[in-house]
């Protein structure tokens, strides 16, 4: 995603300064393909950028760079930070950012690496309204509309709740397509009359040939799917909810991970539930 999108800057006009990631053969090679510098310190980032765009893996990786050097002489520079980590998180960053004198916005991204090269990410944004216009500009790049939401946090709570109902319509589509596929239907046909009723949804769209061709390229993965469930999960225990279908959705994404097929794409959950395909022996 972030290459994706250091591309996309780059192709528009930006000036990309540096670019960093754990793996420096992986940086070093996009540094040269953008004419760039990569970066082997985080400090360096800061130091070479005015706005500085992170997409990391996790709670425990964003927290790693925040606290690794990324804020180090960070005053007056902006970072977007668009991972999918837990709302708190980033409310986190953005007190951390401040305490530097530095600004923070959360830019959630419900896309994918397709739309990070074409600039037709679907962002959703918090923090304070104030940085979101000075870097709209930016945004406008990475994403055609980018949403403004309200204060740290909140876009963060929304992109736990699309990812929680994409996974479980996820995992409704594996289930439906793996019974038609026991029952001998063509599932060609039976996509077609789902995408005509009740059935049609985002996933049928983007991962029902997929799950019927075992074509499980990863564009975003069962391990990260696992992973967002738990995000709105959290959320929902902190509110007293009581969410089952999520709650189911995020042990089978788990069955998955356990399964060693954690890093195909989130089609791959139909593994699971064809006939004849992967039977893991995980509870």
């Amino acid at each position: 995603m972030g290459a994706n999108m250091a591309r996309r800057m780059n192709e528009c006009g930006f000036s990309v300064a540096t670019v960093f990631d754990v793996n420096l053969a992986a940086a070093q090679t996009l540094a040269a393909e953008l004419g760039c510098v990569a970066a082997t310190e985080l400090k360096q980032v800061t130091a070479l950028s005015d706005v500085i765009i992170t997409v990391v893996s996790d709670d425990l990786a964003m927290k790693a760079i925040v606290t690794g050097g990324l804020l180090h002489r960070a005053k007056g520079k902006t970072f977007i930070n668009c991972a999918t980590v837990t709302p708190a998180v980033h409310v986190w960053v953005e007190q951390k950012c401040a305490a530097k004198g530095a600004h923070s916005l959360e830019a959630c991204m419900a896309s994918s690496i397709t739309q990070a090269r074409q600039g037709s990410l679907y962002l959703m944004c918090a923090g304070k309204p104030e940085v979101f216009e000075s870097v709209k500009t930016v945004l406008e790049k990475l994403g055609e509309n980018p949403r403004y939401i309200g204060t740290a946090g909140q876009a963060a709570q929304v992109k736990a709740l699309v990812n929680m109902v994409m996974n479980i319509n996820t995992a409704g589509l594996a289930e439906g397509l793996g019974l038609g596929s026991a029952l001998g239907l063509d599932l060609t046909m039976l996509r077609e009359v789902f995408s005509q009723t009740g059935a049609r949804s985002g996933v049928l769209q983007t991962d029902g040939e997929d799950m019927q061709n075992r074509d499980h390229a990863c564009f975003f993965s069962g391990a990260h799917a696992a992973k967002d469930s738990g995000i709105a999960l959290k959320l929902a225990k902190e509110q007293g909810l009581n969410l089952p279908l999520a709650a189911a959705t995020k042990k089978q994404f788990d069955r998955m991970v356990s399964a060693g097929l954690g890093e195909l794409d989130k089609s791959g959950i139909a593994e699971l539930t064809f006939p004849d395909r992967y039977s893991p022996k995980v509870a």
